[in-house]
């Protein structure tokens, strides 16, 4: 369990060792309220948000070294990943792919696509041919081989996610879901002045 410091900045620290998910506590990381108004929020309550803060990053973390596994195992990039992993919902769901939905899924150019879609075929993962109601576009298809190998590995460790979200309550995924998407709307950059990267 995470812990918060409520006492003056930097007491306790050269006793107390860094535990893990201390890093993600409210006040080690803001401990003169810059960054957060804690006023009227309890030291339990810092306690259990720190804790769910410790819970994310470890959920974070096993997502990347899942990543990190699936890339080393097809030894692809992760945009090939996610073109592999879009062809295969598109074949479940009987869609015909294309290189132009494939670009806005991916949200890259068409020029890029290009290159991923040699770099696919000439791996073997995917083949192009002709759509069969559009004779001005490619039908875009993931190769059985490659599909198999992705279902078996990444795609059944994806899965597992399915178990924990069932052991919820219909009320308890309710609470969750609001949390993320409430979450995901505090972190959003859309209306931040320094989120363009053409600032950079």
């Amino acid at each position: 369990m995470a812990t918060s410091e409520t006492g003056p900045p930097g007491a306790g620290r050269a006793e107390r060792p860094l535990g893990e998910g201390w890093v993600y506590s409210v006040v080690a990381n803001d401990p003169h309220g810059e960054l957060v108004d804690r006023t009227g929020v309890g030291e339990g309550e810092l306690a259990q948000i720190d804790e769910l803060m410790a819970a994310l990053a470890g959920l974070r973390a096993a997502e990347q070294e899942l990543t990190r596994a699936s890339l080393t195992y097809m030894q692809l990039n992760e945009t090939d990943m996610k073109a592999l992993h879009y062809l295969i919902v598109c074949e479940q769901q009987g869609v015909v792919a294309t290189p132009s939905t494939i670009a806005a899924h991916l949200g890259i150019s068409s020029a890029s696509t290009t290159k991923l879609l040699d770099r696919l075929e000439k791996g073997g993962h995917v083949r192009r041919s002709r759509h069969p109601s559009d004779r001005r576009a490619l039908a875009i298809s993931i190769e059985a081989a490659t599909r198999v190998a992705a279902t078996r590995t990444v795609g059944t460790q994806h899965a597992r996610r399915f178990h924990a979200a069932r052991r919820l309550t219909s009320e308890q995924r309710e609470i969750v879901i609001d949390f993320l998407d409430d979450m995901a709307r505090e972190i959003s950059i859309a209306d931040v002045d320094w989120g363009d990267p053409g600032d950079a």
